[in-house]
């Protein structure tokens, strides 16, 4: 973690974690907050697995935010990773904020995370995402219903796609942060290397690709990040599934699935970088890859013995 650096007058700063479903709008509520994307977002759900910060400024207070895996029942080894890590960054963060899919309301799924909501100490915010979709009666009927449930500091409507109401969210967010001095440069807008965030890109681009016919728990990993010398970055990654048959769908016919997938990603991660970007992508087939505690080590996760 950097040191603390200069501060404007009257700093605040802190952790804010999001939690909520799969699919709830963490990821693109993450990224209209921080106003650059700083995580996948994908239409498969589960594709957030490690917990991955995005920095924001708002008047005098630095928001660290934390994009929590989505909470569900969890069936294998990886899931029960995923489901520990989000509600350990609920548990360790000053402010969490808990989204729910308007157009789903009180499922089976957000049920069960404001059955544990009041069991995290610090003030949560109840936060209703896709409000663009529903009528105001039926909005206020869920934000009630919730409220009646656990206990939330505040209540926000917004549309995280479309960043209607987030301007609000984030300045409350702000505002009720404990006071203290900035963790990071007022211009860094995330702490994940560009190789991971690379390699999310990657992966995103893969789900949706392929989002029908490849299983969520398929990984991309960044080899190399090479700095030429007249400004271009030369990106090696290995998309590793379970199985030959992945390997080849990945692939497609005559190389043409990849070579669509690589450069989606390439356009996107020359954005962000601002330099001219030469992606390789090779695909390898690691069987049992979602039972090997270095893996879950490279993702951030804590291996469940279990």
């Amino acid at each position: 973690m950097a040191e603390p650096l200069a501060s404007p007058e009257g700093a605040r700063c802190g952790f804010v974690a999001l939690i909520g479903a799969p699919n709830a709008g963490k990821s693109t509520l993450l990224n209209a907050l921080v106003g650059s994307k700083v995580t996948i977002v994908s239409h498969k759900v589960q594709t957030t697995r490690a917990l991955i910060r995005g920095i924001a400024v708002e008047g005098a207070a630095q928001m660290i935010f934390v994009d929590t895996p989505g909470i569900f029942t969890p069936k294998r080894r990886l899931d029960r990773a995923m489901v520990t890590t989000a509600w350990s960054g609920a548990h360790e963060a000053d402010l969490v904020g808990m989204l729910i899919d308007a157009r789903k309301g009180l499922d089976e799924e957000a049920e069960a995370i404001l059955a544990r909501v009041d069991e995290i100490k610090g003030p949560k915010v109840l936060i209703l995402n896709k409000i663009d979709l529903m009528a105001k009666d039926a909005l206020l009927a869920l934000a009630q219903a919730a409220n009646g449930k656990a206990r939330f500091a505040a209540t926000f409507m917004i549309s995280a796609l479309k960043s209607d109401g987030v301007p609000d969210l984030k300045k409350w967010l702000g505002e009720h942060l404990p006071p203290g001095p900035w963790l990071y440069p007022p211009d860094q807008m995330s702490d994940a290397p560009l190789r991971q965030l690379a390699a999310e890109i990657t992966r995103e681009k893969l789900f949706e690709r392929l989002h029908q016919e490849l299983p969520y728990h398929s990984t991309v990993e960044t080899d190399i990040w090479k700095e030429l010398r007249h400004g271009d970055v030369r990106i090696e990654q290995t998309i590793f599934v379970e199985r030959e048959s992945q390997r080849k769908i990945v692939l497609g016919k005559g190389g043409a699935t990849i070579k669509a997938i690589g450069e989606a990603a390439r356009r996107e991660i020359a954005d962000i970088v601002e330099a001219k970007v030469h992606l390789f992508l090779f695909v390898k087939v690691r069987e049992g890859w979602g039972d090997d505690p270095e893996r879950y080590r490279a993702m951030g996760l804590e291996f469940p013995k279990e």
